[in-house]
């Protein structure tokens, strides 16, 4: 299939763009570099700078190129800047999203995998999160995924967009190629490499007396590799089920299963680098839930999916392989 990729510069819309082409796909990556690295995007790639809000620019891309489907990744994704400033997370979140969205419409363009978050669940009502479970976002982050698939359902209703919506909670590790960089860095992984690697002084522990285990707030972490295959399966989960006139609305949690404390990624981070990792404990950050770990039984009993990179140690020694053998690119800001 020839598959528009919006936000490819960044860390998990480089790698999936990555396995479309060794997938035997056509690959065209749209983004605006606010976030993402060009460094990233796949050689055998086209690369578009443009921002999926510019109606025109989209209409140029669509006009250009006869798309079969659409990867939607670019976003915002930090819930703490969200928390203070919700107008930039509405704007480029969601309205954004509709102006895609439009253009699709115009263009006859009938599939989307769109890059949703655990964060529209908010503070759990049962553990693992399952995907008809309550969604009440408490950031506005989580918020304007939440308005994005609704806007999806009643484009489904109204349109028959055919779409899959997928949940991640949080990716992490890399692959021989690719790893987390963000700008600004949040995601605690690469942040404790980044004290590991000297490149900041300390980690941060935002809030030590949530209710857990030791006081600090508790997340399911899942492999970029396993969340590019997911990907893969809910494309070709779409083509089918657009030939065979079935449902095309395809929600689906993507998770490990397991939960792993913020003091517990740092002491196998400390494991696996051999360096003691510096640590500052500071107040809770309003906006983060104390325990998100999902269900993802739902995907592997529908598409297939098995993730083979499931262990914490496997997960943090990926990235720790990627982080020091960049040691440039934290400097560079690239």
């Amino acid at each position: 299939m020839r598959v528009l990729v919006t936000g490819g510069a960044g860390y998990i819309g480089s790698v999936v763009a990555d396995r479309l082409l060794r997938g035997g796909h056509s690959v065209t990556v749209l983004d605006n570099l606010s976030k993402g690295r060009q460094q990233a995007v796949p050689s055998q790639a086209e690369f578009v700078l443009a921002d999926t809000g510019d109606a025109p620019a989209l209409d140029r891309i669509f006009d250009a190129g006869r798309f079969d489907a659409v990867m939607h990744f670019a976003a915002f994704i930090e819930a703490g800047e969200s928390m203070l400033s919700p107008e930039l997370y509405f704007e480029n979140n969601s309205a954004k999203t509709l102006t895609l969205l439009r253009a699709m419409l115009r263009h006859q363009v009938s599939r989307l995998v769109f890059s949703s978050t655990a964060a529209v669940y908010g503070d759990p009502t049962r553990l693992p999160i399952v995907e008809d479970d309550p969604l009440e976002p408490t950031n506005p982050y989580g918020e304007s995924k939440l308005i994005v698939e609704r806007m999806l359902a009643w484009f489904h209703s109204a349109h028959g967009l055919g779409y899959a919506s997928l949940r991640y909670f949080n990716a992490a590790g890399a692959t021989a190629d690719r790893g987390e960089m963000h700008r600004p860095e949040t995601h605690l992984i690469p942040l404790v490499l980044q004290a590991a690697l000297g490149q900041r002084e300390a980690i941060s522990i935002y809030g030590t007396d949530y209710p857990t285990k030791d006081g600090t707030c508790i997340r399911d972490y899942i492999h970029i590799d396993d969340l590019a295959t997911a990907h893969l399966l809910a494309l070709d989960a779409l083509a089918q089920t657009k030939t065979q006139n079935e449902d095309s609305r395809l929600i689906f949690n993507l998770g490990s299963g397991s939960g792993f404390s913020v003091r517990e990624v740092i002491d196998v981070a400390s494991r696996v680098t051999g360096r003691k990792i510096p640590v500052v404990e500071a107040p809770r950050r309003p906006g983060d839930s104390a325990v998100l770990i999902a269900s993802s039984e739902k995907i592997k009993r529908d598409l297939g999916w098995q993730p083979q990179h499931s262990d914490i140690e496997a997960i943090v020694r990926s990235a720790w392989q990627w982080h020091s053998s960049h040691p440039r690119d934290h400097e560079a800001g690239t």
